[in-house]
């Protein structure tokens, strides 16, 4: 297996985007009353993270039938370092108060795309 940083090197010389960024799942680790207790801190620090650039998406999973929500969440973070992402997980009022647990690892986005409409107007944003 080759060492991160030779493989995002690679990625690069390929011209692949190699764009690294860091994913978080979190899953419930306390009674539902725990978690909702928690969600509106959570919530708010979602929202600090995004206003600094830092959050680049976050929201629920389902099981894995597509049918059923288990309370497994999914956040992607900018950071200049793992241990930097690290640290923006673990402060998360959910995994602080241990209503939830997580696991994060880095992720290297190397291909796909996004379409986005902006409508002034409408002060709305579509991206797809």
């Amino acid at each position: 297996m080759p060492a991160w940083d030779d493989y995002k090197a690679d990625a690069k010389a390929r011209g692949a985007l190699a764009l690294e960024l860091y994913v978080a799942q979190s899953t419930p680790a306390a009674p539902p009353e725990t978690v909702k207790a928690n969600l509106a801190d959570h919530l708010a620090y979602q929202a600090k993270l995004e206003a600094a650039g830092q959050l680049v998406m976050a929201g629920p999973l389902s099981d894995e039938s597509g049918e059923m929500m288990e309370g497994a969440g999914q956040m992607v973070y900018r950071a200049a370092s793992f241990d930097e992402a690290k640290a923006l997980v673990a402060n998360d009022p959910m995994h602080l108060s241990g209503a939830r647990s997580y696991s994060i690892r880095k992720w290297l986005v190397n291909e796909g795309g996004l379409t986005m409409t902006v409508r002034f107007a409408e002060q709305s944003v579509d991206v797809s």
